[in-house]
């Protein structure tokens, strides 16, 4: 199971009905989260999600709406006793521009670990989560995300049995534990059959509509996408300012054949983005307008 709850869904400035920019994902026991801007830790409190449960940060890129909320975060994780260590992740320069943040966050109990990313995408595989990081079109390097996590294959009795291997060691295989017995290595591969479908979600914001961000989350369950601006007409200002309108969003999940779109990262002139949601249904049907502490389960799929 996943579960995904939008933080906070303000671009630019918190507002007294809108945090700045978040996304958290908790699947089996971990969380993640995407993006710290301003209010992070209140939304967090008001969700009544776990602080001390954050494994991992990832970061889109280094505007101030997007990352403000992390010196405050790394302290109230520090309050929670937590040892453990906190991986960090985003673009390049992601080392210097935490050092400089801490300067007011200067001693953790936990030791935080960073992960640079400079390719044009990347995958990185921790704690249960398949993430791939892909390069966007914003005024700095900046980065979308897809979290999956994958399923395995059912066990196969029947190959199991034509193999002769013992059943006391088919519950150690199944969970992924390679066995050795009487001369013989016994392993996941050899009892389970292939892969199933696993649970796909991705997260893009502050970028133009380009290609490669289709083809990242290309049949995703949900699709979480910034919409700065509600009006077609503000396309002369997303392409300015390097973001999205709601008919662009919506396009590129009808590109990817998305299940859901959450748009998010509203501008503050935008204040009531509803009146808006028709110009993205148009294009997109499943298209959900964004608003902070909004959550959904996800489950696998039913053999």
């Amino acid at each position: 199971m996943l579960d995904i709850c939008l933080l906070g869904t303000g671009g630019m400035m918190p507002l007294p009905y809108r945090w700045l920019t978040a996304m958290m994902a908790r699947h089996n026991g971990s969380n993640l989260l995407i993006d710290c801007g301003e209010g992070t830790q209140i939304t967090m409190k008001l969700q009544g999600w776990s602080f001390k449960a954050i494994d991992i940060i990832c970061f889109t890129h280094y505007h101030a709406d997007h990352i403000s909320g992390l010196p405050g975060l790394l302290l109230t994780i520090g309050n929670s006793n937590r040892e453990e260590p906190l991986t960090l992740i985003g673009p390049k320069g992601l080392k210097k521009v935490v050092s400089g943040l801490r300067s007011i966050a200067p001693e953790l109990p936990f030791p935080l670990e960073f992960i640079e990313l400079s390719e044009k995408q990347e995958r990185i595989s921790i704690k249960g989560y398949q993430l791939e990081a892909f390069r966007v079109d914003h005024k700095i390097a900046c980065y979308g995300y897809t979290i999956q996590i994958d399923r395995q294959g059912k066990f196969d009795v029947e190959r199991a049995k034509a193999q002769g291997i013992p059943m006391p060691f088919w519950s150690r295989l199944q969970k992924g534990e390679t066995i050795e017995a009487d001369g013989t290595v016994y392993t996941t591969e050899m009892v389970l059959g292939p892969p199933r479908k696993g649970i796909k979600v991705g997260y893009c914001t502050d970028t133009r509509p380009i290609p490669a961000i289709a083809d990242h989350v290309q049949g995703a369950d949900l699709f979480i996408c910034e919409g700065m601006y509600g009006e077609p007409l503000e396309e002369t200002n997303a392409k300015e300012y390097k973001h999205m309108t709601f008919q662009e969003a919506a396009s590129l999940a009808k590109k990817a054949e998305v299940g859901e779109l959450w748009l998010t990262h509203f501008s503050p002139s935008l204040v009531y983005p509803k009146e808006f949601l028709d110009v993205a249904r148009k294009v997109f049907p499943r298209t959900v307008i964004g608003k902070d502490r909004m959550t959904k389960s996800f489950h696998f799929e039913e053999d």
